[in-house]
């Protein structure tokens, strides 16, 4: 689970944000205002101070917040001046954007705030189309606007380049004020609530935000261009309202609601991607017509609510095509506000005791929970107060004082009271060992302590006033010591605010209202009437420049609570629910502790009598002649087989695994398949040592697997089975696995040499190769090779010859490997008992809806006879409707319904159509004339949840990760890394080690354009793919500066735009988007850029060079004894220093790999042969 935050407010308006991982509150030290409320999600936090002005913080990131200020300097060829900047009247502006129409010279771009700064100058785009301009970045065309080109032709007629800065955004971890300005000027009122969302809204861009806020007149704003590359925004827009709103609830969709000033409730409607702010509301009636609505809080699927008797309430029916639900359920509890969270997690502040409070049991088939759970962790301040007072207590005593010890408190002002403000004096007794005398009898006649019950839509504003505390005589001091000193003596914490001083104490002028709650001003064991006849007890009046304002027993009083940015569901594993965190602090003094070295002594000591009792009793039956020389066991099952010949069919056939073990203890097996054919009995079978792979197939309807031996490796015809349910089936797999590996001999985790894959179904499997794999001129065939499967599920995994792996998920989430095993259905013994954490996983599945024109009705789902489905997948052969589309698997399940995908390749208008002549060909994101048929993708969420040794690397997102081959020599020396943000980002991870593989740290490396590929190789030479296609070499990258210093663009093959890139330790192999692998020629110490690509194969989906140049690739139509084969990990054979392109392709495992890494090497005695590590 990743690291996030639950925001919250306290009476006093401090913020505090508690971590998942965490178990205290921690105070934002950078406030420097009180604040009213705040709004979180994951990147941000939004927050209404007491001034009434809306701050926002920015968490920082590894990856800065950077955007990029573009502008084009047009110039026109004259016969007089050559190219100049003389333009024809009818020509666009010399300085200009892309389109020509604005004018935008370089002195007319500023920083949109103080919170801004640019990173450098201006400088000049020398990148076109992927690859490198002439001299100072010209591009040419006939007449403005045309198609540029970068070579100069003798009809080139005008020109133009692209200048380029880049503006950082340095305000993060730090509240910045956001202007309260619209379009037309300052705000006529200030704000008084605020609400953040909208990030999940249907078709909308990743990064965008959603934010409304609610003025003091009731007026209802909306913030226009909030989005990751602005997350100020640009300005305010007033959205009409059909009465006084006093509260707004935005969630991370579409829903929209908010509470009038009559108790009423309004849901907007209309809201879309290309319409943020929607276009209407709808009145809701309230829960409780007697007692209206005061508080709304929405998520993804569900509302909740408030009344004014503080009653909750859940409305059901919600979804994205009922924003407005059928009805109101009653729920148990008195909340004063309640937020929903990620996940529709649900939290809420007690109006009883002012806690927070989370929903338990919330799940997404049961949105409206199970139970109220209090949310018990202690506040920063609280722990060293705890800490203070324990290693203070003789101090406090008298023994450092010396005698009495003096305090200024702070006494309530109450409304009742005619003498306004006083000073207190509370003298403690000298020494705690004496006994404290009997306590005085309780006068019924003096009024109990005061604590103020303060409402969460006005408690800040309530407390800003500025009145100074009056000094009282000595005659009102005296008096107060006189009736302290009758009190029993008692030990308190004094916080630095109310110790004495020269300064007044600021006073606030919080509503007070009369309460049967004590306030406990002592140790746990001191309560009861000691703490109603202590004059401190007065301190219920909350003072700003108190340091520590509540008690070292009290429980903080919370006003508002954010969960937006709050990433927990009810399988999260927290803390903040331990009673052990909430124990006071004389309980924790008093805690014996047991030091590790202690601990691992007792440990070591019952080890070592065990192994020596083990040892002993073994001895004593060494004579002792085996019982039982040879076993055999079998299991049986039913199961269906796809047939071998025509017609193909599934065939129900009896499944039998022998096993048997000899005097050695080694381990083998027989598979026997039977079936019936012509009424005959037969049977095949296959020998558990020849099996090579046992893969799980994608299939909708059946659970199953397929079984490799050698010889059906190169036929591409496995064994295909399916079980009757998932849990057979994960049985058979398991079984299979460990009898597979007993007979090989492989135990334990994958050894640092093991070669790792990914399949195209998400599954990790890993082998463990010979010494003889690299041998010449005999290497150990491919088709020879035995693959386990690991837990886990990954997009592609990456590794080295030092035992470091790492590896993303399909939505982009980055794992390490922990060094365990096992994990998913591999249990018990084929599974290890520790570094197994649960992994998750989201990925999108993607159907076409196609169209075609006729002159009568314009486009329609009318097609022609030989057009392809008109609901269909991408290729449109096979039908795929929203109905009938299922999840990959029976192990994922949809998370989000169907919605259109815009960020489709080649672009999309409006509605997300793309245009073309004719199925199939090139599609395009605008109409012309010549288009007959269009298209556009629909996309669905779906998750899958599993177990593996792999633990999350948070925050950033990757799409591509490398790790040097080899290099660190010792457990302490960094192993360089690299990889690619989901945004294209290029970063460096600082303290990579053997002992700490995930790192502590990314560093930044700048670029001009996203990149989507990126490799490290021997000698720490980085090479890099542009998303455009071009190719680019890190210059000096070294152990001091493991950054380099600057990027060397290095010409693509003519007419490829390039696609992926391997680097070896003297070669370089790159994929482009048709699947041809090029080799770069010519790279030596002192030319590292090489000098020209040569053509090595095509069918090539992806390649992986190891440290010694071994060069393995995942190749489709590769020809098998029934059909091409798609996936096949296939390995280069021949490769020698003087032959480093090789000679051949040796075709191992197939039709189901995606990704394969190979980047280790093995050092024989006679020759270096190099092995795919791990």
């Amino acid at each position: 689970m990743p690291v996030s935050l639950l925001w919250a407010v306290d009476v006093y308006g401090r913020v505090y944000s508690l971590s998942t991982r965490g178990q205290q509150w921690e105070q934002c030290r950078d406030a420097v205002l009180e604040f009213k409320r705040v709004t979180a999600v994951q990147q941000c936090c939004w927050g209404i101070a007491c001034d009434h002005h809306i701050y926002l913080n920015v968490h920082s990131s590894d990856v800065p917040i950077r955007y990029q200020e573009e502008t084009f300097e047009n110039q026109r060829w004259n016969p007089m001046d050559n190219f100049s900047d003389r333009l024809l009247p009818s020509d666009r502006w010399q300085w200009s954007n892309i389109t020509g129409l604005e004018h935008q010279p370089l002195d007319s771009f500023f920083l949109p705030s103080t919170n801004w700064e640019w990173e450098g100058d201006w400088y000049i785009d020398e990148n076109f189309g992927g690859e490198p301009t002439e001299k100072e970045g010209w591009t040419y065309a006939i007449d403005f606007p045309a198609t540029y080109t970068k070579d100069k032709k003798w009809n080139s007629c005008v020109r133009r380049r692209r200048w380029i800065r880049y503006r950082r955004y340095k305000a993060t971890d730090n509240w910045a004020t956001i202007p309260s300005e619209g379009r037309s000027g300052p705000l006529p009122d200030p704000f008084n609530d605020i609400s953040c969302g909208g990030w999940e809204i249907s078709e909308e861009p990743r990064g965008r935000l959603s934010l409304w806020a609610v003025s003091l007149q009731g007026k209802v704003w909306f913030r226009e261009g909030i989005h990751h590359h602005s997350p100020e925004g640009d300005g305010w827009e007033e959205v009409s309202l059909p009465g006084e709103v006093v509260q707004i609830s935005c969630g991370p969709g579409d829903l929209v609601w908010a509470v009038l000033w009559e108790g009423q409730l309004i849901v907007r409607e209309g809201i879309t991607r290309d319409c943020p702010r929607g276009s209407s509301w709808v009145v809701v009636d309230s829960p409780n017509p007697e007692a209206g609505a005061i508080h709304v809080a929405v998520g993804d699927n569900v509302v909740w609510a408030v009344t004014k008797d503080n009653k909750v309430w859940y409305r059901r029916g919600i979804n994205s095509y009922n924003p407005r639900g059928s009805g109101w359920i009653g729920m148990i509890g008195e909340m004063v506000m309640i937020n929903v969270g990620l996940n529709d997690q649900v939290w809420g502040i007690s109006c009883e005791d002012r806690a927070v409070y989370f929903r338990q049991g919330v799940t997404s088939n049961e949105l409206s929970g199970k139970a109220w759970k209090a949310v018990n962790v202690p506040r920063d301040g609280d722990i060293r107060s705890h800490s203070s007072a324990s290693s203070s207590s003789l101090h406090s005593a008298g023994c450092f004082f010396s005698g009495e010890v003096r305090a200024q408190s702070v006494m309530s002002e109450d409304s009742d009271t005619k003498n306004g403000p006083q000073r207190a004096v509370l003298e403690v007794g000298a020494c705690p060992s004496s006994p404290p005398p009997d306590p005085p009898p309780v006068d019924p006649d003096v009024p109990k302590p005061r604590i103020p019950k303060v409402t969460s839509d006005s408690f800040i504003s309530e407390m800003l006033s500025d009145r100074k505390v009056k000094r009282e005589g000595a005659t009102t001091e005296a008096s107060l010591r006189e009736a302290d000193a009758k009190s029993p003596p008692l030990a308190l914490v004094l916080s630095p605010s109310l110790s004495g001083g020269p300064g007044d104490p600021q006073w606030s002028n919080v509503d007070l209202e009369e309460t049967q709650t004590h306030l406990a001003v002592g140790p746990a064991g001191v309560r009861g009437d000691a703490a109603d006849t202590c004059s401190l007890s007065s301190v219920a009046t909350y003072t700003l420049c108190q340091e520590e304002p509540y008690g070292a027993d009290e429980h903080p009083l919370w006003a508002w609570v954010s969960g937006g940015g709050c990433g927990v569901d009810c399988h999260s594993q927290l803390n903040w629910f331990n009673s052990a965190t909430a124990l006071s602090s004389s309980v924790q003094s008093m805690s014996l502790s047991i030091s590790p070295a202690q601990t691992a002594a007792w440990r070591k000591q019952i080890f070592e009598q065990l192994s020596e009792r083990s040892k002993r009793e073994m001895d004593n039956f060494k004579h002792y002649e085996q019982a039982i020389e040879q076993s055999v066991w079998v299991k049986k099952g039913a199961m269906q087989w796809w047939r071998d010949w025509k017609p193909h069919k599934w065939v129900d056939v009896r499944f039998a695994l022998e096993q048997f073990s000899g005097p050695e203890g080694n381990q083998d097996g027989i598979l026997f398949l039977y079936y019936n054919f012509n009424e005959e009995k037969k049977y095949l079978h296959a020998f558990i040592n020849e099996v090579t792979i046992l893969v799980p197939v994608l299939n909708d309807s059946k659970h199953t697997f397929a079984v490799y031996t050698a010889e059906r490796t190169k036929q591409r015809w496995p064994i295909r089975l399916a079980a009757a349910t998932e849990l057979e089936m994960h049985d058979w797999l398991a079984l299979l696995s460990v009898s597979c590996c007993d007979s090989r001999g492989i135990q334990g985790p994958p050894s640092k040499q093991a070669l790792w894959s990914v399949t195209c179904k998400g599954d990790v499997f890993v082998c463990e190769p010979s010494p003889s794999l690299e041998a010449c001129p005999y290497p150990t065939p491919c088709d020879q090779m035995f693959w386990h499967q690991v837990g886990g599920h990954l997009r592609l995994v990456e590794c080295n010859s030092l035992g470091v792996v790492w590896g993303v998920g399909y939505d982009h989430t980055v794992w390490v490997y922990t060094g365990g095993y096992g994990g998913g259905f591999l249990q018990g013994l084929a599974s290890s008992t520790d570094n197994i954490y649960t992994q998750t996983d989201v990925k999108c599945v993607y159907i076409y809806e196609n169209q075609r024109w006729n002159p009568v009705t314009g486009y329609t789902n009318r097609g022609l006879p030989t057009d392809r489905y008109m609901w269909s997948d991408a290729t449109g052969l096979q039908e795929c409707t929203k109905a009938n589309t299922k999840p990959p698997s029976p192990h994922w399940t949809w998370v989000a319904d169907w919605a259109i995908d815009y960020g489709i390749s080649g672009g999309t208008d409006r509605e997300g159509w793309q245009y073309a002549a004719d199925f199939p060909t090139s599609y395009h994101g605008h109409k012309t004339l010549k288009d007959f048929v269009r298209r556009r993708r629909w996309a669905r969420k779906c998750k899958l949840t599993t177990t593996g040794p792999w633990q999350e690397v948070p925050p950033i997102p990757l799409s591509d990760v490398t790790i040097i081959p080899c290099g660190a020599q010792s457990i302490v020396e960094p192993i360089p890394l690299w990889a690619i943000s989901n945004k294209g980002d290029v970063l460096c991870r600082l303290g990579v080690t053997l002992l700490t593989p995930a790192g502590t740290s990314w560093l930044h490396v700048g670029t001009d354009q996203p990149f989507k590929s990126i490799s490290i190789g021997g000698a720490n030479q980085v090479w890099a793919i542009a998303r455009d296609g071009s190719a680019f070499y890190r210059g000096s990258v070294t152990a001091q500066s493991p950054s380099g210093d600057c990027w060397y663009h290095i010409p693509s093959p003519v007419r490829q735009k390039l696609q992926q890139v391997s680097v070896g330790r003297t070669s370089v192999y790159t994929v482009d988007q048709h699947g041809n692998l090029w080799f770069r020629q010519g790279l030596t110490p002192s030319c590292p850029q090489g000098s020209s690509w040569e053509h090595i194969s095509n069918n090539v989906r992806k390649v992986s060079v190891g440290p010694l140049d071994q060069v393995w690739i995942i190749a489709d139509k590769v020809q098998g004894s029934h059909s091409l084969s798609c996936g096949t990990v296939c390995h280069r054979l021949g490769v020698q220093p003087m032959e480093p392109k090789g000679q051949s392709w040796d075709y191992g495992i197939g039709s189901n790999s995606s990704s394969v890494q190979s980047p280790g090497c093995v050092q024989l005695p006679l020759n270096p042969s190099s092995v795919p590590s791990a």
